[in-house]
């Protein structure tokens, strides 16, 4: 078992994450300047980084019943509304999606390649 003990860098509280198998996760990201940031204020970020930029990389998941569109530690969770394949002629293929985020605003993401869950994602229109 593995414990990691650290202070969140944003919302500054005391953390504790533990890995029953000894493997996984820490419960932290490490921001730009080295900063330890939990998973929560992760998904705090990453809206405010879609709102402020209109662009995000997240990861495209198949979950039981739909697809979604995440961040890394899963603490932002879009549920994709229309997805479509199609091919493309250096990646073989390509999967365009479409979602709203939690304040409404529409957005399109596009993932290439088989082995690939990057999504590059942008807001369609300006609310």
């Amino acid at each position: 078992m593995t414990e990691h003990r650290f202070v969140c860098a944003d919302c500054g509280e005391e953390k504790v994450h533990v890995n029953p198998s000894g493997c996984g996760g820490t419960g932290y990201a490490t921001g730009p300047n080295g900063e330890k940031v939990c998973y929560d204020c992760c998904g705090k970020r990453d809206r405010a980084e879609m709102a402020a930029t209109g662009r995000i990389v997240l990861y495209l998941v198949k979950k039981p019943g739909g697809w979604n569109v995440t961040n890394w530690p899963g603490t932002l969770v879009l549920s994709v509304r229309a997805r479509r394949v199609g091919r493309h002629n250096i990646a073989g293929i390509r999967e365009d999606v479409w979602f709203t985020d939690s304040a409404g605003r529409e957005w399109w993401g596009v993932c290439y390649g088989h082995n690939s869950q990057l999504c590059r994602c942008r807001r369609l229109r300006a609310a």
